[in-house]
């Protein structure tokens, strides 16, 4: 989490917070249910990089109460009106130190790491992640593909951002959402997943399972390239054990 977040606007975290999971945000969480249940042992759960509330949300429907947490105070406001009861947290740039070591069993981070530009700041978060998580925690790192800024989508368009495509990893890429009112480019940070396993491996994570969602084309969504072309990558991480990091 960066000053770059564009969701400390207020005015796109107003349209950003109306969002749910509609088109191609369903793929995003549609696999997650089972792939969490599959490797959480436990329910303390962290949502990093909370936004609007909507992954906490999630989480608590899941049956993990979950604490929200994120720098973007205007996003934090949005959370707090749509769900007074929740538990969501101001926090620092990537500052995690509220929290102590393996406090949390599952720590889900769902699109944050769009918006952080470099690869110190990825890695210093994440070492802090790692920290927080109990020693059979498991952190859920929800990241878009390098391929949606490169395709056209139900939720998505591309087409007016050429110059993605020549886009390498580091470098900011333009999107725009199709759902949110606000139709302005979000900018987000290109990382391919070889950088994500390099930067994995410095914060002291391993890689437990990686999963792509594709759409069914028996789902009700006017979907265009879902079905052949995943959007997201779903990455489950678990803390190298003592003495290997």
């Amino acid at each position: 989490m960066d000053s770059f977040n564009v969701y400390e606007d207020a005015e796109r975290a107003a349209a950003y917070a109306r969002v749910e999971f509609p088109g191609t945000y369903y793929l995003a969480f549609r696999d997650l249910p089972a792939v969490i249940r599959t490797h959480a042992r436990g329910t303390r759960a962290i949502d990093i990089g909370c936004g609007a509330g909507r992954s906490t949300r999630f989480l608590v429907r899941l049956g993990f109460p979950a604490v929200g947490v994120d720098i973007a105070a205007n996003m934090l406001a949005e959370a707090r009106r749509i769900d007074p009861g929740g538990d969501y947290r101001w926090i620092g740039d990537g500052d995690l130190s509220a929290f102590g070591a393996g406090a949390f069993d599952v720590a889900l981070a769902a699109f944050t790491f769009d918006n952080i530009p470099t690869r110190e700041r990825k890695i210093a978060l994440f070492r802090e992640i790692a920290r927080v998580l109990g020693p059979a925690g498991v952190l859920v790192n929800l990241v878009s593909s390098p391929d949606i800024y490169r395709h056209e989508w139900a939720s998505f368009t591309t087409r007016d951002f050429p110059e993605n495509a020549a886009a390498r990893s580091g470098d900011t890429v333009r999107i725009v959402m199709k759902d949110a009112a606000d139709r302005r480019p979000v900018l987000d940070i290109l990382c391919t997943d070889e950088d994500y396993r390099e930067i994995y491996r410095r914060s002291g994570l391993e890689v437990v399972l990686v999963h792509r969602p594709l759409a069914r084309a028996d789902e009700p969504y006017p979907w265009i390239d879902e079905t052949r072309i995943a959007p997201w990558v779903i990455y489950v991480l678990a803390p190298l054990t003592r003495g290997e990091g």
